[in-house]
């Protein structure tokens, strides 16, 4: 035993817990959870007419008296089990908002849809994929002397795709003041839409919510430069959202006319800086705009909606850019495993949050994801259903739904999280048992819809 490594130790010696059988059902309820939330406490569940006791559950009566919960961790490189619950309930979620369900009628599929992409806009040449990088025939080089051109042709695995080719010139200051601003660029741009539909359909801008509803799901994603992309569904409805059909000016064409007039009109400025000055923060000059049908012309629904659950779950570390936890030093900065134009970029996100008229940025509470704070998904109210309710859902198809006319008691307190190297190494047996089943259930599926 003394020749073991520890985890084997510790894995059996939980095997040979009397208990071990009631932890492993524990472990399996959570996928495999990388690092479950331990809670003690009780619920009793009362008839609301008599008093009489239906139900009573106590973690007093479980190994270590404790019980373990999902983490619900989106990234797949801290739980890929609790990530891959979150990439459907995703997929579900911009589903419902594409072709209806989960409460939202199915007549959202004829309304006018659109599939967009909103980029940065360019803080320096970067090296790229392509037939050759950035071809010069003058073979010019920057005030740094460095080349300007690259007439290298770079597979799409090579660590120089993203990086600058010369990071003195690289305008790093306004690559991280840009990621600051971004959720609120994208809170102007849709207020932007709605003001140009207004205008176009002859209504005055205030009124527009008497007459239309412009419903979103939007996620946002690091490109190989380390720069924020939003891909977006948008979706115009009547006034009264999914349920209400849009009025007769309410078409794909205006509305893509709106989205395009809008993207290169908006702005947003960063605060005053005598160290900085005053920056205009703008959505760069690509732009993709994609009509959505319900004949199938054009993007299909599921792939939009597979497409924007696949990057929810990506963590930096898939990116390239920025860590999964936060950094609280400079010394962090300098041992982060990322490339040195990251690195780079965390600095300038610790040296600018040192600013005064930088403090309500929060650049080093987020320097670990390069100054972008807002969320990886986020959607309009009225776009279709929410996490809550498809998790509510879930514990209703399970059994662990509170049923109608009864009284809840529950006193639950977080005691810990994650697992000992032992248990850490059965719980990754179990997520993969189960992925496993997931595979061969999806593959026997494949089979018996007709490929014989």
């Amino acid at each position: 035993m003394r020749q073991l490594p520890e985890a084997d130790r510790d894995a059996i010696r939980i095997a040979q817990d009397p208990r071990f059988s009631r932890w492993l059902e524990q472990v399996t309820a959570t996928g495999g959870c990388a690092h479950p939330v331990h809670l003690s406490g009780s619920t009793t569940t009362l008839d609301g007419a008599t008093g009489e006791i239906i139900r009573q559950y106590d973690t007093r009566d479980e190994p270590g008296e404790r019980l373990l919960v999902r983490c619900r961790n989106r990234r797949a490189t801290v739980c890929a089990p609790c990530s891959r619950l979150h990439a459907g309930d995703t997929f579900h979620l911009v589903r419902a908002g594409l072709i209806g369900g989960k409460n939202i009628p199915a007549t959202v599929r004829n309304r006018p849809r659109l599939f967009i992409t909103l980029t940065a806009p360019s803080f320096g040449s970067a090296h790229r994929t392509g037939e050759r990088c950035r071809p010069r025939r003058d073979g010019s080089t920057c005030e740094h002397d460095c080349s300007l051109g690259c007439a290298t042709e770079h597979a799409p695995t090579d660590p120089l795709i993203g990086q600058p080719l010369c990071p003195d010139c690289y305008d790093y200051t306004g690559h991280v003041l840009w990621h600051a601003h971004a959720s609120k660029l994208w809170d102007r741009f849709v207020i932007d839409v709605r003001r140009r539909l207004a205008s176009s359909a002859g209504l005055v801008q205030s009124r527009f919510a008497h007459h239309a509803r412009l419903s979103f799901a939007r996620v946002a994603e690091y490109q190989k430069r380390a720069a924020v992309h939003v891909h977006a569904v948008v979706r115009l409805d009547g006034p009264d959202g999914p349920a209400d059909e849009p009025p007769a000016w309410g078409t794909a064409d205006r509305l893509t006319d709106a989205v395009r007039a809008s993207a290169g009109r908006v702005l947003v400025r960063t605060p005053y800086s005598p160290a900085v000055g005053e920056l205009p923060v703008r959505w760069g000059a690509q732009l993709d705009v994609r009509p959505l049908y319900a004949d199938g012309d054009g993007p299909g629904d599921d792939a939009v909606a597979a497409y924007v659950a696949k990057y929810v779950t990506k963590g930096a570390s898939d990116t390239g850019a920025g860590t999964d936890h936060k950094v609280t030093t400079w010394d962090e900065i300098d041992t982060a495993p990322v490339s040195a134009h990251v690195r780079t970029l965390m600095r300038t996100c610790w040296r600018l949050g040192g600013l005064p008229e930088y403090a309500p940025l929060h650049l080093r509470t987020w320097a670990h994801t390069l100054g972008y704070r807002g969320h990886i998904l986020t959607k309009s109210r009225a776009y279709s259903t929410t996490y809550a309710a498809l998790r509510a859902e879930r514990a209703q198809h399970v059994g662990h739904a509170d049923t109608p006319d009864v009284i809840t008691d529950a006193h639950w307190r977080y005691v810990g999280s994650g697992h000992t190297p032992g248990a850490a190494l059965i719980a990754a047996g179990v997520a993969q048992d189960l992925e496993e089943c997931r595979r061969l259930s999806a593959d026997a599926g494949r089979w018996g819809g007709g490929r014989r």
